[in-house]
């Protein structure tokens, strides 16, 4: 396991963890019930054999 040589500043770590953002999830169509809902790419097969609903849309 790599082990730091030396001690990472604080203004380094900062900025680094700011810099992390999050990516929001890619959201598909799909027909349901007679209307068009957007769900989460990895639900579609579910929802397309009756495995579960997709969520409410806002």
């Amino acid at each position: 396991m790599a082990v730091p040589k030396r001690k990472t500043s604080r203004s380094n770590t900062r900025s680094r963890r700011a810099n992390w953002k999050a990516t929001p999830t890619g959201l598909v169509p799909i027909a349901y019930d007679g209307e068009v809902r957007r769900v989460p790419r990895r639900f579609v097969r579910a929802i397309e054999r009756g495995f579960m609903e997709p969520p409410e849309q806002l």
